[in-house]
């Protein structure tokens, strides 16, 4: 496998010392959900201190650096240098802003960034599907008939037919987009994406153990990755189109606008959410954009769903579920490679690294990985 894929030896405590990035400390502490007092209190030292800490005007001594690494159950391995920040274009773009506390904001990017570590380990082993997602530009302002001439451009530069998209998350991963379900973290966390150095993430929440939600989430993300990439998240401008954008590209208006019911049918309704993967909801909404439902017929869809409660009718199984870092540790594990030698290269314990590939190890597509 080559001498960049082997697992680096213990780094004696001066040499951790010597090589300690900060960044490494404020990352495991917003993993570990602990304010910088709380830290400080556990390892004997001032909160002003673990603050010089991590923005590098000081660096702890051997015995703190240890305390640290016992405090926030890491190795010394992940705070010595080989891991720095990735670089990384703007910022997460989370679904609840409003709902979400920034603590739990933070806890979920750090195991996003815990994650890219291990997809750069496994990356030095293997040849992971190449990133090959669309340019696209959106004027400014922007209008409705921009966000769905770019969900039609993207469906054309996925080679997407003139139907329903087979399977979302698949499409995303085989573009080289790395899906993960997020950990229970926080119920309040709900889908987000990140750029981590070259590659996009996106985490879907499990807690929406629902096909057409989850679709429909993983749409919304594709949405940001493809129309927002370098704007600063939180807008709801912003989110409005990458939900725009999420309904054109599962369903095209030009197409779905030919098949509602005139009237609310909701037989009929049941048989486009099975065609389309989108939920009721989803289609009477759609119904009122097209211009086919007025608002008074509408509302009394939205106040039937309402009465018939979430989930609503009609179940169409389980979530869409990632599986290329399944299927590549499944790869590895044919060569010997186990989560334990991943987890002594990225510098990490191995239950974090058994986190992160438990988040993307269910359903197995066929994704074709080579050794490189």
């Amino acid at each position: 496998m080559g001498v960049t894929g082997a697992a680096r030896p213990p780094v004696p405590a001066a040499a951790a010392v010597a090589a300690f990035e900060p960044h490494a400390l404020g990352l495991a502490r917003r993993w570990r959900r602990m304010r910088k007092n709380e830290l400080a209190r556990q390892v004997g030292v001032t909160a002003a201190a673990v603050s010089q800490y991590e923005l590098g005007q000081a660096r702890p001594s051997a015995s703190v650096l240890a305390r640290l690494a016992l405090a926030l159950s890491m190795p010394v391995e992940f705070f010595a240098s080989g891991f720095p920040a990735p670089a990384t274009p703007g910022h997460a773009h989370f679904r609840s802003l409003r709902t979400t506390s920034q603590a739990e904001r933070d806890q979920a990017e750090a195991f996003g960034e815990v994650a890219w570590r291990v997809v750069e380990v496994i990356g030095r082993r293997l040849r992971l599907p190449a990133l090959r997602l669309p340019h696209l530009d959106l004027p400014d302002p922007t209008t409705p008939e921009d966000v769905r001439a770019a969900a039609a451009a993207a469906r054309e530069a996925f080679g997407l037919a003139d139907g329903p998209v087979p399977h979302v998350v698949r499409l995303l991963e085989a573009h080289g987009v790395i899906v993960l379900a997020l950990p229970e973290v926080s119920e309040r966390v709900d889908a987000f994406s990140h750029w981590y150095g070259q590659r996009p993430f996106v985490f879907l929440n499990p807690a929406k153990n629902d096909k057409a939600r989850s679709r429909m989430d993983a749409a919304h993300e594709l949405g940001h990755l493809l129309l927002h990439h370098d704007a600063e998240p939180g807008s709801q401008i912003l989110e409005r189109e990458a939900t725009a954008f999420a309904s054109e590209f599962l369903a095209p208006s030009t197409l779905l606008a030919d098949e509602l019911p005139p009237r609310l049918d909701f037989e009929r309704l049941h048989e486009l959410k099975r065609r389309w993967g989108i939920s009721l909801k989803a289609l009477v909404y759609r119904g009122r954009d097209l211009g086919i439902y007025r608002d008074h017929t509408y509302r009394r869809g939205m106040s039937l769903l309402a009465q018939w409660g979430y989930p609503e009718p009609g179940d169409l199984g389980p979530r869409e579920q990632p599986s290329l870092l399944g299927k590549a540790t499944e790869l590895l594990d044919r060569q010997q490679t186990t989560a334990d030698s991943l987890a002594a290269t990225a510098g990490l314990p191995p239950t974090l690294v058994h986190t992160v590939i438990n988040a993307a190890t269910e359903i197995q597509p066929e994704l074709h990985l080579t050794l490189g």
